[in-house]
């Protein structure tokens, strides 16, 4: 969304913070052991206690209150009392959510115990690309060229993108203009990121794949070439220097 007025900046700055603890709460939460519907429910009522609403149950009647991706699943994982939580699983939780008409959306991949299975390369190099994405970008910057960056930037670290999720507007609702920030670049994309908007970047980096499919539960999505899937996403605020990280108070960074 353009920020027109300094309530607009307030109230997205409040929704931000909100998601933000949110998901770091939840990471510190999550445990060997746990169902990731017991860790659904612990973000549901941390949301509510901000008087927050899940952003993908209201828009779409998501089967949750935050996306709970397991190992194998790249994005949009459904929180069941049947997933539980392993020594050295990959994980990563995506929380997005409104508040007094506002809204905010970041999300974290990170390992559940011991890596005994050697994802953390893979999460290391989301975390770094998603920061080194974001330190690039301000108003005027083409969007292609953060893709191209992102991409580029995986494949020095031996890894892949996912070409069909993206970054995207946000603000006054969940996806708005621009709606694909993607990974990679297309070339006939001209779009340029605009000084005084909002938007949510966030690294698809993947082992094998390059196209995330969709599960017959209608919502799940895994690679097409199978591997595991890092992300990492934070909402921002563009300005003429350096943006904004909105969502901080998750602690990706720290």
């Amino acid at each position: 969304m353009s920020i027109t007025k300094e309530s607009e900046l307030i109230g997205m700055k409040k929704i931000s913070k909100v998601v933000g603890t949110t998901l770091k709460l939840m990471k510190k939460y999550a445990k060997v052991g746990m169902s990731t519907k017991e860790l659904d429910e612990y973000g549901g009522k941390i949301l509510k206690s901000y008087g927050a609403k899940s952003a993908p149950y209201k828009m779409y009647g998501f089967p949750g209150y935050t996306c709970i991706s397991i190992n194998k699943e790249a994005a949009h994982g459904i929180p069941s009392e049947n997933k539980i939580l392993k020594e050295g699983d990959l994980i990563n939780i995506d929380v997005s959510a409104e508040l007094n008409g506002f809204w905010s959306d970041n999300g974290s991949s990170f390992i559940i115990g011991k890596d005994i299975h050697n994802h953390q390369p893979l999460v290391d190099a989301s975390k770094n690309i998603l920061r080194k994405a974001i330190n690039n970008i301000k108003g005027g910057v083409k969007i292609s060229d953060i893709g191209y960056l992102i991409e580029t930037e995986a494949k020095k670290n031996g890894f892949k993108v996912i070409k069909n999720l993206a970054g995207h507007g946000v603000g006054r609702s969940l996806h708005e203009d621009p709606e694909n920030i993607l990974n990679y670049r297309v070339r006939s994309n001209r779009e340029r990121f605009k000084k005084n908007t909002t938007v949510a970047i966030e690294t698809f980096i993947s082992t094998k794949s390059t196209v995330a499919i969709e599960l017959d539960d209608g919502w799940t999505l895994v690679g097409d070439k199978g591997g595991f899937v890092s992300q990492h996403e934070h909402t921002i605020l563009i300005t003429a220097k350096h943006p904004e990280i909105l969502t901080k108070s998750n602690g990706i960074f720290l």
